[in-house]
């Protein structure tokens, strides 16, 4: 399935799309922005419909109000999955793996904008994304023990590990405490501490997306393809991959650019 970025109308969250850029504006601020099961699945289907959308070439994703998302809405779903059996259970959280999914399978790399409060399922997505900016008043908390539930959710035992290291991770995912920005950005967790987080954030969107998006595609697939393999599987796999960019107009254009002492204009072919 395709769309149009610039006729989407999604019903739980905002949507704007310029300059090739597509921004997710979370957007229940006086809940800090909460999931719902539907956001959550409206979502999820909006990241795996963008891996057919070539005029998105980045994407931002952040909350309204002061705050990024505070996780699943405690009344409109902690309290009906008290009430599920095994089965509804399961598929809620294979649902909700699967927007992790989404997010890694879209070729967009992906910004987090986050300020204020990023918890729970919020924590999630900004971990998800490939690049976190963050307020340096902003708080990201995996704090499911903290409601009676382990820290491998959605994937979190698998990728939180990779950005911060085994050990800080352990700690968040046990205690749920509250990673502090400072924490966060000397741990590798947040690229950049800004004030205008969103402003910043869609600045460098914007350069992303004037840049190689076919290549950007590709580095973000090895990012996540190379996790598991060993350094000559790895080596042999950019190989290949370096080999196909080579081969795009882009590739060609850059080289013509750089002869004519030129900066290249990338057009995604």
């Amino acid at each position: 399935m395709t769309f149009c970025p610039d006729d989407l109308q999604p019903k739980h969250f905002l949507w704007d799309f310029a300059d090739g850029v597509a921004t997710i504006t979370l957007n229940r601020p006086e809940r800090k922005n909460p999931l719902t099961f539907d956001s959550y699945d409206e979502l999820r289907a909006t990241f795996w419909n963008l891996d057919t959308c070539r005029q998105v070439k980045a994407i931002v994703i952040t909350g309204a109000g002061g705050n990024f998302c505070s996780g699943g809405d405690v009344h409109e779903i902690i309290g009906p999955l008290t009430r599920m059996d095994e089965a509804g259970l399961l598929r809620f959280t294979r649902m909700t793996g699967d927007l992790v999914r989404a997010m890694r399978a879209c070729p967009q790399p992906i910004i987090a904008a986050v300020e204020g409060i990023c918890a729970g399922a919020g924590a999630i997505i900004a971990m998800s994304s490939d690049l976190r900016m963050a307020t340096p008043d902003a708080k990201a908390a995996f704090l499911f023990t903290r409601v009676g539930l382990s820290g491998a959710d959605m994937g979190a035992c698998a990728i939180l590990p990779r950005l911060i290291g085994h050990g800080r991770a352990a700690e968040l995912l046990f205690t749920g405490r509250s990673m502090t920005a400072d924490e966060g950005f000397a741990w590798g967790f947040w690229n950049r501490l800004t004030p205008n987080v969103l402003a910043d954030a869609q600045a460098l969107a914007r350069d992303l997306a004037k840049g190689p998006n076919i290549a950007h595609a590709v580095t973000k697939k090895q990012l996540d393809a190379e996790w598991h393999v060993s350094i000559e599987t790895a080596i042999e796999m950019e190989a290949r991959a370096q080999a196909h960019c080579m081969q795009t107009k882009d590739f060609k254009r850059a080289y013509e650019a750089f002869a004519a002492k030129l900066r290249p204009e990338f057009k995604g072919d």
